[in-house]
């Protein structure tokens, strides 16, 4: 007898059209000399939505690799591939289809996330991402 193993993936429409499954991490510190490199926020499922919340007194950049958010020269081409929350605001809901996120700059930051049932392995490989981990979401990282 077959064994047919379907299972929601990256194209499965109703998995973005249901409520996301709830996902918070809080007061992340993205500043502290032991965070001298970019914070990484690793999610359990491909997120839905997400929002960021900067509560520090900083601005936070958000990236999609530790590359993206580690720039600062325009002349090195993925130097500049983050999005920054100014302190003491947060992002509208983000629509993204990611695993990770990557956060630099502030010692107070919140993210919340709504979560599919679409295991992180969707997209951490090799067929889909060359680096094997999220999407890059950067060129040239």
């Amino acid at each position: 007898m077959p064994n047919f193993g379907y299972k929601a993936g990256l194209q499965n429409v109703g998995s973005y059209q249901v409520s996301g499954r709830p996902f918070a991490s809080g007061s992340i510190d993205a500043m502290s000399p032991a965070a001298s490199a970019p914070v990484a926020v690793r999610f359990p499922k491909v997120t839905r939505w997400v929002v960021v919340s900067n509560a520090g007194s900083e601005t936070c950049r958000i990236g999609f690799s530790s590359n993206g958010v580690s720039g600062s020269s325009p002349a090195i081409a993925y130097e500049n591939y983050f999005l920054t929350v100014p302190p003491q605001t947060m992002t509208q809901p983000l629509e993204l289809k990611v695993t990770e996120l990557w956060l630099s700059g502030s010692n107070s930051v919140d993210i919340l996330a709504g979560l599919t049932f679409i295991d992180v392995t969707s997209i951490n490989n090799a067929q889909v991402s060359p680096s094997g981990s999220n999407w890059s979401g950067s060129v040239g990282v």
